[in-house]
């Protein structure tokens, strides 16, 4: 996997895109971050793809895209709904670590400020609580490294996950 993606999953909030920007730095790899992609292909926040088109055009834009992408020796940086999405999952698997950073609820909801601006995908009549738990099973079927992100410093966490992800390269004989 020394070529391969390592692809960041996990709630809202738990720092994906901040740790992935740091991460990328650290072993060598391209950035990408997926919500941005969907922003550029849109040309709109996510929030206003939601407001504008609804979550389910959200919902079926983010699996398209995502079942899409092509990318090597990348850390990837996914929107928490990716995981809803099994072709977007089985497309990011490939040549691909899948690191879950795991945060509590009341972790996440104490890091998100900006709960009507970020385009964090709920259904209607879902509630944050649903969403968390409904997807928390999701993450863990696909992650292959979990680390907790709970109370850590950003540098403390990306460190993890590079240690982790060694670990699992060493293992694997990759490294």
């Amino acid at each position: 996997m020394r070529n391969g993606n390592i692809v960041l999953i996990g709630m809202p909030g738990c720092g994906k895109s901040t740790c992935g920007v740091l991460l990328s730095k650290l072993v060598c790899k391209s950035f990408v971050d997926t919500d941005l992609i969907i922003q550029q292909s849109e040309g709109r926040l996510l929030q206003q793809i939601i407001n504008e088109s609804g979550t389910n055009y959200f919902a079926k834009t983010e699996e398209r895209i995502i079942s899409s992408l092509e990318l090597e020796n990348s850390v990837i940086a996914t929107g928490g709904s990716v995981v809803c999405y099994e072709s977007a999952m089985k497309n990011l698997e490939k040549n691909a670590v899948i690191v879950y950073l795991k945060i509590s609820y009341e972790g996440m909801m104490k890091r998100i400020t900006n709960l009507t601006t970020r385009g964090i995908l709920l259904h209607e009549g879902e509630s944050m609580r649903d969403m968390f738990n409904s997807r928390q099973a999701l993450y863990e079927k696909y992650a292959q490294i979990t680390v907790d992100c709970e109370e850590e410093a950003v540098e403390k966490n990306v460190e993890k996950i590079k240690e982790a992800y060694e670990r699992l390269n060493e293992q694997s004989g990759d490294i």
